[in-house]
């Protein structure tokens, strides 16, 4: 289990995974997941929901995510199984994580290649961002002792340095990671052509402001 699901907490889905079909089944936990993601989303974009632009960009959308290659990518492999909704709004959204979970398995494979460990590239993530490693939400799962071994072990290898922030040769390790995600995750975009994809940028950036403006605050710990 930890295996596959790289970048959590040891231990972390086993805790739940399978009890939790006792509550809901993998079919009705999938069906919730997108009901409730599209809802919200039509919520927020409003008259943008039923727009040309979705339509276009959920066809778009949907001919690359189609088109990436499968090969070592678990969780795409996986996605890419289920069926594809017919109305745009959820069709786009669809499409979306399916080319959002290619680029994580390819995430996870720069990371290996880095030899970035599951935890470490949570703390990478945050002193990148400028944010204190505790105060990472995918890290909350870890004690601070926990979290202070992974911090240490990064010490050890010179991407952290004394006063907690990301060392040069950190900075280094964090774009090199970011260059490898971005090469394995073009292919599937090469099934636009120069003007598709410029018309589904296009089409995507009304939606992509209209959510940016909604705001995100983080959960209270």
């Amino acid at each position: 289990m930890d295996a596959l699901f790289y970048n959590f907490a040891p231990g972390e889905v086993a805790a739940y995974i399978p009890g939790v079909w006792e509550i809901a089944t993998p079919e009705q936990a999938l069906a919730a997941r997108e009901a409730g993601s599209v809802r919200a989303l039509r919520r927020i974009l409003g008259k943008l929901a039923d727009s040309p632009a979705v339509e276009r960009a959920a066809e778009l959308a949907t001919r690359a995510a189609f088109a990436a290659p499968s090969e070592r990518r678990i969780l795409y492999a996986a996605l890419r199984t289920l069926p594809v909704p017919e109305e745009p709004l959820a069709r786009l959204w669809h499409a979306s994580t399916l080319l959002r979970e290619h680029r994580g398995d390819g995430h996870y494979a720069a990371l290996v290649t880095a030899g970035v460990g599951g935890q470490e590239c949570h703390v990478l993530e945050a002193l990148w961002l400028g944010m204190p490693a505790r105060e990472y939400g995918r890290l909350y799962p870890l004690s601070d002792d926990e979290l202070a071994a992974v911090v240490e072990g990064m010490r050890g290898r010179g991407l952290v340095g004394a006063d907690g922030w990301l060392t040069a040769a950190g900075r280094e390790t964090k774009e090199r990671v970011e260059e490898i995600t971005d090469a394995l995750a073009a292919p599937a975009y090469a099934a636009l052509s120069q003007h598709e994809l410029e018309q589904l940028a296009a089409d995507l950036a009304p939606l992509v402001d209209r959510i940016k403006s909604v705001g995100y605050e983080r959960p209270a710990a």
